[in-house]
Parts: structure tokens; sequence; C-alpha cells
């Protein structure tokens, strides 16, 4: 089957074609049911708030979320930006335009410019940084332990976009194991913390405790540049990436763990 080309029409989640459209990067199936179901009524509750979800009209991972910075589920100062929430063209449809063309439309709509939180390294579920810089985004600001803030400037001169100070020195009150914290902006965080990484935590025999961000507010005000989903030790922030497995959890934790 050939694949669409970027003309191809592109559908903007609305509340009318919410509950039938597929959100992309979790397709029916057992463990992301739930969160899928989470995702949208999250969704419904944002869409009069300028949040916008455009996908390309097909079954497949080519998305992209952003809403004004005020609104974002995020700890930005960035008024009258964009700020990108989540950003996806997988497998075959990469190359063909797509992404290209779901950034287009997403800064056709900003008024000082758009924001996106990424980091120097390619790492997973987070925006390539390469991928940007070749549209004129550049770094505006970092916060521990790898995050970058990229911007693009639509009018050069408002001023540059900032995280807020809590994650700047990123702490969780809790310091006797790991904690995560997350939103329902990602399906994937209803299985893959309450139970995948609840499951990994307890055969490595330390205490799991969960923080689900279920306001807007308490984003904002979050210890993480990554509110989405982060993974604390101890009482700081360690990763953004979900410990699902063994492999990945050796991989992270274990430089972690051989520190103590």
């Amino acid at each position: 089957m050939s694949i669409m080309k970027p003309e191809s029409q592109f559908i903007t989640l609305s509340p009318e074609n919410l509950d039938r459209e597929h959100i992309c990067c979790a397709f029916a199936g057992s463990k992301a049911a739930a969160g899928v179901a989470g995702k949208k009524e999250w969704i419904r509750g944002q869409l009069d708030k300028g949040f916008v979800f455009r996908k390309l009209d097909a079954k497949a991972k080519v998305f992209i979320e952003y809403t004004p910075a005020e609104q974002a589920w995020a700890p930005l100062d960035a008024p009258g930006y964009l700020a990108i929430s989540c950003f996806w063209v997988s497998g075959k449809y990469k190359g063909h335009g797509f992404g290209k063309e779901l950034l287009a439309s997403c800064e056709a709509e900003a008024e000082n410019g758009v924001v996106v939180v990424s980091s120097a390294k390619k790492r997973p579920f987070m925006a390539d940084k390469k991928f940007f810089e070749q549209y004129g985004y550049e770094v505006c600001d970092t916060a521990p332990p790898y995050f970058e803030l990229l911007v693009k400037r639509m009018k050069k001169d408002s001023p540059l976009p900032r995280f807020r100070a809590a994650p700047k020195h990123p702490a969780c009150p809790n310091t006797g194991g790991i904690t995560v914290y997350y939103t329902a902006q990602c399906p994937y965080n209803e299985y893959y913390v309450n139970v995948a990484e609840a499951e990994v935590a307890k055969r490595h025999g330390l205490p799991f405790v969960v923080h689900p961000i279920t306001t807007q507010a308490e984003a904002r005000d979050a210890p993480t540049a990554f509110p989405l989903h982060s993974v604390f030790y101890k009482g700081k922030l360690v990763t953004h990436e979900f410990l699902y497995d063994d492999r990945t959890f050796d991989r992270v934790m274990k430089p972690v763990l051989a520190r103590e």
C-alpha cells in the first residue's frame, strides 16, 4: 500500500469526533485501553483551552499535540508561545514530509513562537532536537538532569521562554525509594506506571510510590521539566523513561544504585 503524500488530509480532534477517532500513539489493546480512555477524557477537558491534537487521516502514529504555553501541563513561563507536548512520526511514515507539515501547521498558529522540551541526546518518548534544529529551533533554557527547552521565535523581540523554578532544582519529598510523577496526558501511564513499573520495583525490593498530577496548576509547579512521566529515586530525579521491564531498569538504575 502506498503512503499518502503530505498534502493528504489531517484530522484535528474536536468534541464531535473525539470518541470515534484513535489517538495514534496507543491503539486498542488490553494494556492501553484504560489509558486511552483516560487520555480522551483529559483531551475533552482541554479542547476549550486551546489544546490541539492533529493527526494523519490513517491508522498511523503520525500526530502533533500543542497548546498555549499558559495552559500547558508543564512548568513553563512562555506567554504568547505555543508549547508542543507530543510529536510523533513513526515507522514507514518517516521521510515523507508529514512531520514538516504538522510542525508548520502549529507554527502558523503561533503568536510569539513555539517551544518544545527536548535534550541534547536523542531519548525515548521525547522530541528529537536535531529535527527541530533543521527548522530554526534553538536552546533557550535547561533543567537537570538533561532537559533542554527549544524555541523558535516568530517575533524576535519576544521574551525568551524559561522553565519555572521547581524543575531547576528537581526534588520530591519521598526519599525512601522510587516515586513516579505522571499525568493522564500519556495513555501509556495508566498501565506502565501502576502495573509494569510497580512490579519491576517490587522485584528489585524497592519501595514504590505513584504521584498522579491531576491539575494544570500542579503540573506547572511540578519538580520536573517533564511531568508527563518522571522517575525519582530517594527524592532525586533520575529519568523520564518508563522503567517497565528489568532490562530498562538495569540500564537506568544500576548506575544510580552503584553510587550508593
